[in-house]
Formats: structure tokens, sequence, C-alpha cells
């Protein structure tokens, strides 16, 4: 018996909206990035993108465990000698709350063509509207 492989024509794509409001930061990540690579499909291939589409909303609300607000940090590099760039996840959460999510899902994503191609279909909104009610979008529950 021959092993399937979808065509992209085959590929249904759906929308999902994940509301992070109170839940925690890596099991909103980690949910999402199955999603958005499409390991909750059957028809799941490696070195194809068959994931859907994922709408998080309300993520200045997200969650962070322990001790986490206080000592996580986020860095980031210019490319310079002494660019080092650090700021924490308190500072993070009151200036760009959907990069904090952004950044989760795509340490979760593989790095790679596919994964930045993956990556694309992630929406992330701080507050609890997104304009995407055209796409039907349906929810996903976080357990």
């Amino acid at each position: 018996m021959k092993t399937h492989i979808p065509s992209q024509g085959e590929i249904v794509r759906q929308w999902h909206v994940v509301d992070a409001g109170g839940q925690v930061l890596g099991r909103v990540a980690s949910k999402a990035a199955m999603i958005l690579m499409g390991k909750h499909k059957p028809t799941y291939t490696t070195f194809l993108d068959t994931g859907d589409h994922v709408i998080v909303i309300n993520a200045a609300k997200v969650r962070l465990t322990g001790a986490k607000e206080g000592q996580k940090l986020y860095r980031r590099h210019s490319g310079y000698p002494g660019g080092l760039t650090e700021t924490g996840a308190a500072h993070m959460r009151a200036t760009r709350p959907t990069k904090m999510i952004e950044q989760a899902i795509a340490g979760m994503l593989p790095k790679t063509k596919l994964g930045k191609q993956m990556y694309r279909k992630l929406k992330v909104y701080a507050g609890d509207k997104h304009p995407h009610q055209a796409q039907k979008p349906v929810d996903l529950a976080i357990s």
C-alpha cells in the first residue's frame, strides 16, 4: 500500500481562534504551534505545510507561572559589538504584549523555510477583537 501525499489543492485550511486570557504562555504556544504545523490532521506530512491559520486574542492577559514575570528576559542582538539588548517580561508585556506569544510560538516551529511559511499563518492581537470574522474562525479550547 502506498502512502498518500496531499497536493497543494487537496490541503484544506481552517481558521482557529485561541483566547490567551488567563492561560499559561507555554500551553497556548504549544497548542498553536501544533495547529500551525498541521499535526492535528491525519494528512500531516513533515515536509509540507498542511497546517491551519491561528488567531490569538487577549495576548496582553497571558499568564506566566512562577517568578517569570520578574526574571524572564527577552534578548535580541543588533549585530554590532556590544549590541545585546535585554528586556524583562514585565516591560515586554507593557510595551509589546503580542511579541511574547509570537516568540514563544516561533521557537516551537521548525527553523527552516517551511517554518517561516507556517509562522506567516499566525495572527496575534493584544485585545479581544480581530479583523478576521470573514474567515469564520472556530474557537479552540486550551486544556
